[in-house]
C-alpha cells in the first residue's frame, strides 16, 4: 500500500509539474521505478500448499510391485508393457533419492554418476541449483550393472524403445504404469509425486530445513518449508520440548 500512494503521489507532482522538464524527467524515473517493485510484488510466486505425496507404505507398495514383476516373471510379452521394468525401477528410485523433476530425470549422462563415491550430478531446471547427490549402496549397484548392460552410443543413461533420450510425458507414463499396478489411486499417479515423497520423509527422517533444501536442490527456502507441513515428527520434537508428550 506504502508504494501505491507514492506512486499516486508522485503523478500528482507530475501533472503539477508537466511544464518543467527536468523535474518531470526526475518524476518519471521515479514513478517508472516504483511501477517495476510493484510489478515484481505482483509476480512474485505463491506457493501451492496442496502437495500429492506417497506415504512409506505407498512409496513400499511401488518397489515391491518391481519385485513381484521380476519374481513372478509378471511381464506382458504381448503388450511389452513391463518390458523395461529393470530400467524403470532406476529412474524411480533416482527420482525418489534425489528429489529429481522428470526433465532433470531425462537429463542424466553416464559421466554424471561417479560410481566410486556412489555419487551422481544433477542438473536441476526451473532455478533451483546443481548438485551431487550420494546415492544408497543398493541403487549405485542397480545403476552401475544397468549402465554396464545396456551401453548405448548417446551419453545419456535412460534411452526409449527407439534408442531416443526419454522424454517427460514418457517418464509420467512409466511412473503411471507402475503407481497403478501398485494400487496408488490416480491423483497421485503423477511423476513430480517423487520430488514431494522425497521432500516429505526427508522432513520425517529428522533432517533440519538447510539440509533437505540442499538435497532437493531448492535455491529458494521457501520452496522447502512445505514439506514441513506435512510432518508430525517435526510436531512430536516440539512438544518433547515443552513437556506436553
Amino acid at each position: 500500500m506504502e508504494l501505491k500512494f507514492q506512486l499516486n503521489e508522485l503523478k500528482k507532482k507530475l501533472e503539477e509539474n508537466k511544464d518543467d522538464f527536468v523535474i518531470s524527467m526526475l518524476l518519471n524515473d521515479k514513478i517508472q521505478e516504483i511501477e517495476k517493485k510493484l510489478k515484481k510484488k505482483k509476480k512474485k510466486r505463491v506457493i501451492n500448499r496442496t502437495i500429492k505425496y506417497l506415504t512409506n507404505d505407498e512409496f513400499y507398495k511401488v518397489m515391491n510391485a518391481f519385485d513381484k514383476i521380476q519374481e513372478l516373471k509378471h511381464i506382458d510379452e504381448k503388450s511389452q508393457k513391463f518390458h523395461f521394468f529393470k530400467r524403470d525401477k532406476i529412474i524411480l528410485l533416482l527420482a525418489y533419492e534425489c528429489g529429481l523433476r522428470a526433465s532433470e530425470t531425462s537429463d542424466l549422462r553416464k559421466d554424471d554418476f561417479h560410481e566410486k563415491n556412489r555419487e551422481i550430478f544433477c542438473r536441476r531446471l526451473k532455478g533451483s541449483r546443481n548438485n551431487t547427490i550420494k546415492l544408497t549402496t543398493s541403487t549405485s549397484k542397480l545403476l552401475k550393472t544397468y549402465i554396464l548392460e545396456n551401453p548405448n552410443e548417446t551419453n545419456y543413461i535412460f534411452l526409449s524403445r527407439q534408442k531416443n533420450k526419454l522424454t517427460r510425458q514418457q517418464l509420467t507414463n512409466i511412473c503411471k504404469k507402475y503407481f497403478a499396478l501398485a494400487g496408488i489411486s490416480k491423483e497421485k499417479q503423477h511423476f513430480h509425486t517423487l520430488k514431494h515423497t522425497a521432500g516429505v520423509h526427508l522432513a520425517e527422517q529428522g533432517l533440519d530445513i538447510k539440509e533437505v533444501q540442499y538435497i532437493l536442490g531448492h535455491r529458494n527456502v521457501e520452496n522447502t518449508m512445505i514439506y514441513f507441513d506435512f510432518t508430525t515428527k517435526q510436531q512430536k520434537v516440539l512438544y518433547d520440548k515443552l513437556g506436553r508428550n
